[in-house]
């Protein structure tokens, strides 16, 4: 047999190289003092143009570089649906569209009112400043930070009549991240992408910068993690992992910390697999129960998303910073203090989930995208089986809860007023999908629930909480509680996904976790 791959020691070991946890080995390692090893699933994303040029991000789904992951039997929408999960460097930031958005003030005081103590917005409003270089105007803003953050050119005239169509349909131009929160209004996007192309990811902004300078950070990649290691006192010493041989194991561990930075999906299956979970479940799985962890792979929110698409009557745009590149916010009964729906603008075709139920489509095309900002439909994540290699047991559970169906259906109508109004006279064609003929709420949520797609925002999986709230894995300072010497760093730890894409707050959970960290 051959000998046993050697053991190395590191203060912290982080799981994860993504959106969040590149922004925690980065900002750990600023001390020379501390050791930090990235083990990442994935390939490095480094002189990788698949992966760093943004305009290809479309061409990333359901790719090599895509965990893939399909949803369970959906009893109220799309079975067809897959999620896609970066599996590279970076995460989803080397993955998504690089929407930019610092989530609402009033999303996170209501994370600090949940009982996640820190975490309101005059606590977390100086970490995105910290982290960006942003183009906008504003006092609020960084201008030094390692993510540069710039608003869209407006060179799609479509896009351009769409805001004035917006506007006729009284939702003012209005620009996103100027430390009020809109609740009615449309605007270009901010976008975390360099002015060549280059997408300013985790791993672009706070890793490249430092690889091989740092004697004290190692960034494994191509090694996905099987468990975590733990003492006889519940204490996390680390982590195994398949060597690149994809036959033996390997470990690594930390003197000071784990921190499990796997994602939505990935990091509740890391725990479950590791005995932190639903005890009921783990017990079926065949797995020893270590801590009796209910909200692990529990509270699984999205941001559900359906589409309506026409065609173009003109040409329409062959180069876009990455073809998605307008927001439309908007209310849907009155006194909200934050937008229960939202639009993204594509100038392609989407017809992802349309086509294959018979609608027509078209290469010249455009859509809108309407997607539940808040909802209330709630899934799981399980295992499927005790062998880390499965995929895990994704059920969102869409459309189970009537609000979102509500809000989608006002969408779609909303929708059709805005591409109706004189602005889109000479752009708006013919309705691809889903069409005049259906206009009734269940003609329209028929529709909706058999074409709908998601936004690829999943969280809350391992949600934070007060330090007595047994439905919260982790304290409000991410600890994993039951042990100690483990804490959990990504989306999955948010309370409830903010109105907003996600992405940049992810980064700015990874600056939150390290000074955390250090002050600990």
């Amino acid at each position: 047999m051959p000998a046993e791959s050697p053991v190395h020691e590191y203060d912290y070991v982080v799981v994860g190289g993504g959106t969040a946890g590149a922004v925690i080995a980065a900002r750990l390692t600023e001390d020379p003092a501390v050791s930090v090893c990235v083990l990442e699933a994935g390939p490095s994303d480094v002189g990788d143009d698949n992966i760093l040029r943004l305009d290809k991000w479309m061409a990333l789904l359901e790719s090599g570089y895509d965990w893939d992951y399909p949803v369970e039997p959906q009893e109220n929408g799309n079975s067809f649906m897959r999620h896609a999960r970066a599996k590279v460097l970076g995460g989803c930031s080397s993955h998504n569209s690089c929407i930019a958005f610092w989530a609402p003030a009033e999303d996170l005081d209501e994370w600090g009112a949940l009982g996640c103590t820190g975490w309101s917005a005059k606590d977390c409003f100086p970490l995105y400043q910290r982290l960006e270089t942003n183009d906008a105007p504003g006092d609020h803003h960084g201008r030094s930070g390692p993510v540069t953050i710039r608003t869209v050119p407006p060179n799609d005239p479509c896009g351009t009549a769409l805001l004035a169509a917006c506007a006729a349909a009284d939702i003012p131009t209005t620009p996103f991240n100027t430390g009020t929160t809109v609740v009615r209004g449309a605007h270009w996007f901010q976008i975390n992408c360099r002015e060549d192309g280059t997408r300013s990811s985790a791993s672009v902004s706070y890793l490249h910068p430092v690889l091989g300078k740092r004697p004290n950070l190692e960034v494994r990649t191509g090694l996905q993690a099987k468990r975590l290691l733990f003492n006889g006192t519940r204490r996390c010493t680390g982590v195994e992992y398949l060597e690149p041989d994809t036959v033996h194991s390997g470990t690594v561990s930390a003197r000071r910390e784990v921190i499990v930075s796997c994602g939505a999906i990935d990091s509740p299956k890391l725990l479950m697999l590791s005995g932190i979970g639903p005890a009921e479940h783990l017990r079926e799985s065949g797995i020893e129960v270590r801590v009796d962890s209910p909200g692990v792979g529990s509270h699984l929110q999205d941001h559900p998303e359906g589409v309506i698409m026409w065609e173009a009557k003109q040409p329409m745009v062959t180069s876009s910073t990455q073809w998605w590149e307008i927001g439309i916010f908007a209310d849907t009964e009155p006194g909200l203090d934050r937008p229960d729906l939202m639009f993204h603008y594509g100038s392609v075709p989407f017809d992802m989930n349309t086509y294959r139920r018979g609608y027509p489509t078209a290469d010249n095309a455009f859509c809108l995208t309407p997607n539940v900002t808040r909802a209330r439909s709630m899934g799981t994540v399980r295992l499927r089986t005790r062998d880390f290699r499965d995929k895990p047991k994704v059920d969102p559970r869409y459309f189970t809860h009537e609000h979102d169906m509500r809000v989608m259906t006002y969408g779609l109508r909303l929708a059709r007023k805005i591409a109706s109004k004189t602005p889109m006279a000479e752009w708006a064609g013919k309705e691809l999908a889903p069409g005049p003929a259906l206009q009734s709420d269940d003609e329209l949520f028929g529709y909706i629930r058999e074409t709908h797609n998601t936004v690829y925002h999943p969280a809350g999986t391992v949600r934070m909480g007060a330090a007595g709230d047994v439905d919260s894995p982790l304290d409000p300072q991410l600890r994993v509680k039951g042990v100690t010497g483990l804490r959990v760093a990504d989306a999955s730890v948010m309370p409830f996904l903010p109105a907003v894409n996600p992405c940049i707050t992810t980064m700015m959970i990874g600056e939150k976790c390290s000074d955390m960290i250090k002050e600990s």
